[in-house]
């Protein structure tokens, strides 16, 4: 059998030409109907889980900035003329409302201007008041601040399980102001920290984290800030889905620090150690002291620093193998172990002399 419809000229035309003829027309009937109806509010159809991650979106992103920086350069090496030259760019967020600035350390090194940017395009001069290249962490100060800056609530790392809803607030690419979400695909992570050093505890998410989004906040469901998004990993440098933030339990302790001192204060011995490079050349097992400062705790304490032989050879004093029965093998080792202890505190501190080992007990002290 065979269908035909008649249209408006009265010519019979055959399916399929008559099908799509009535299915134009019912669209069209369907498109006017629709555009006759109230615009509605978007959010009331939107799920749970949009609606969350707009209103966080919208209290947050007001305290997330854009910096940029600058470096001078000399246009010839026959010239006192300098030149200034863009050197990065990267994400901040407000910390207080007197103009401080949180961001990382990598995204303001070796800088000579700062300037950042609030989400209104309003620009602020800053300088730097702090950084901690071993955390990877910075702090910046507006000079001239506005009134009424907002700031983001601070919430708890320890708190976050794998799986947990997190959300990610940056400029990519000079992109202002984009929002990325994800989970918290695991924890405990290492990363590498601008000084060498490893930051430890680090949170891991496959929320999108681009060139640009480093220094900004990572948020969880209350809005609360829970990390700082530092790194990717990806061969291309763009994202890959696994990105990597400073938990803000870190950041809680070394931002105060960093206001107050410009600098971590850790609690030190007195000693100077021997270099990893120097240390793996000649395969020597844990960290040797080089020299012991007078008047110094591990001077009091009786642990002795390297010396030269009466044919300029290298005698070693006390190599430090452990502190407090953990392994002390390179720098990183004994640092980690510093930044658990405060000054005041007492520490074992085992070591190798003449090939006998001893323990000594050091009452550690405030560096200055």
């Amino acid at each position: 059998m065979t269908l035909s419809y008649w249209n408006r000229s009265r010519r019979k035309v055959s399916w399929p030409a008559a099908g799509a003829l009535i299915l134009a027309s019912l669209l069209s009937t369907f498109v006017d109907n629709v555009a006759a109806e109230p615009t509605k509010d978007y959010l009331s159809f939107a799920t749970e889980d949009e609606a969350n991650s707009t209103e966080i979106f919208s209290k947050a992103s007001p305290a997330v900035v854009y910096v940029t920086t600058t470096t001078l350069r000399r246009r010839n090496p026959f010239s006192f003329d300098v030149l200034e030259i863009p050197r990065g760019s990267g994400t901040g967020f407000v910390w207080h409302e007197s103009g401080l600035v949180v961001t990382n350390y990598h995204v303001i090194a070796d800088a000579n201007r700062m300037q950042v940017s609030l989400q209104d395009g309003k620009e602020f001069t800053a300088e730097l008041i702090g950084s901690a290249p071993e955390k990877d962490l910075a702090v910046l100060r507006l000079l001239d601040p506005p009134d009424e800056l907002v700031t983001l609530p601070l919430g708890d790392s320890t708190e976050l399980s794998v799986g947990r809803k997190v959300l990610a607030i940056g400029n990519p690419f000079g992109l202002d102001t984009t929002l990325t979400t994800g989970v918290v695909s695991a924890l405990g992570r290492e990363i590498k920290a601008p000084s060498g050093r490893r930051i430890r505890g680090v949170i891991q998410t496959d929320a999108a984290i681009n060139p640009g989004n480093t220094g900004g906040p990572l948020l969880n469901s209350l809005g609360q800030l829970v990390g700082v998004n530092t790194a990717i990993y990806s061969p291309s440098g763009a994202s890959a889905g696994i990105g990597f933030a400073i938990p803000v339990n870190t950041v809680r302790e070394v931002v105060p620090q960093l206001i107050s001192y410009g600098r971590i204060l850790r609690p030190i011995m007195g000693v100077e150690l021997a270099s990893d490079r120097w240390r793996r050349r000649y395969g020597i097992k844990g960290l040797p002291v080089v020299r012991v400062f007078p008047g110094l705790p591990a001077a009091k304490a009786g642990l002795r620093g390297a010396s030269r032989g009466p044919r300029g050879d290298i005698r070693l004093g006390d190599v430090i193998v452990a502190i407090d029965e953990e392994k002390v093998r390179n720098h990183d080792d004994y640092f980690t172990i510093m930044e658990k202890h405060k000054p005041g505190d007492a520490v074992t501190v085992t070591s190798r002399l003449n090939d006998e080992e001893r323990n000594i007990r050091i009452v550690l002290t405030e560096s200055q």
